[in-house]
């Protein structure tokens, strides 16, 4: 360790001027813990809620729920009272989302970081607090005010992507995740109460590969977490995507 400290400073200090290295903690069980935010030109804060997006694969989110299950009260409690801490004192605007990590051997969340855009599992959020993020971005741009905005915190919501990929065994046993582009012969999305779907799937669209292998989002809303779960998982066994390979198998096993 003190031969690649050594080795990592002069690297440094050649690529960069600065041989400074600093050390993190290594972190070997977790959750993904992130809240989000809606600040104001008037200095109006709002931290709408928090998401669990434990649930990954090759560094990409797969499932977001709208709370976490695993997260001790006083430790949601500072998640969120850190959050609009950190938008107050850099006086942020617009939506945001404050990332932490919560480790559970030490029972204490760190901060990771802050995502200054809208996220793919707003959605998640909205159902929950009853705001749309969307519509409230728009309001903040051209100089609104949130200070009267009052989030909700009623029942469940889960967010599952779909990818077009394949999962695959490697020459050394390992399960890899590979895209799989090509042309969609057949695509339905049922339409059902507290179902929302995004997606840019469809009967005869071609999935390119040179872009990000999600190609829809579905998000339920229910109750309590189980009921969300079950709901999903029988959504998605209704979901009907010919031509390419999917991961929605993967999805059903998980929930």
């Amino acid at each position: 360790f003190h031969e690649l400290f050594h080795r990592v400073t002069v690297e440094a200090r050649s690529a960069f001027g600065n041989g400074d290295v600093y050390l993190e903690k290594f972190v070997t069980s977790l959750r993904h813990i992130e809240a989000q935010l809606l600040r104001d030109h008037h200095g109006n804060t709002k931290v709408l809620g928090i998401r669990d997006c434990s649930v990954q694969r090759d560094k990409q989110k797969v499932i977001e729920e709208s709370d976490s299950t695993m997260l001790p009260e006083n430790l949601r409690e500072a998640v969120l009272k850190h959050t609009a801490a950190l938008a107050n004192e850099v006086g942020y605007v617009g939506a945001g989302t404050v990332e932490f990590i919560y480790d559970l051997a030490a029972d204490d969340i760190y901060f990771m970081e802050m995502n200054t855009r809208l996220q793919v599992e707003h959605p998640v959020t909205e159902w929950v607090s009853g705001v749309n993020i969307v519509a409230e971005q728009f309001r903040i741009a051209s100089g609104g005010s949130i200070e009267n905005l009052e989030p909700k915190n009623r029942g469940y919501a889960i967010e599952a992507r779909i990818n077009a990929e394949k999962v695959q065994q490697n020459a050394e046993g390992f399960i890899e995740f590979r895209p799989q582009p090509g042309q969609i012969t057949d695509c339905v999305f049922p339409k059902e109460k507290n179902v929302e779907v995004i997606a840019a799937a469809g009967a005869g669209k071609f999935i390119s590969p040179f872009y990000d292998s999600m190609i829809a989002q579905v998000v339920v809303f229910a109750t309590d977490r189980e009921a969300a779960a079950r709901k999903l998982v029988k959504y998605l066994s209704k979901v009907r995507i010919k031509g390419i390979c999917t991961n929605i198998p993967l999805l059903k096993r998980i929930l």
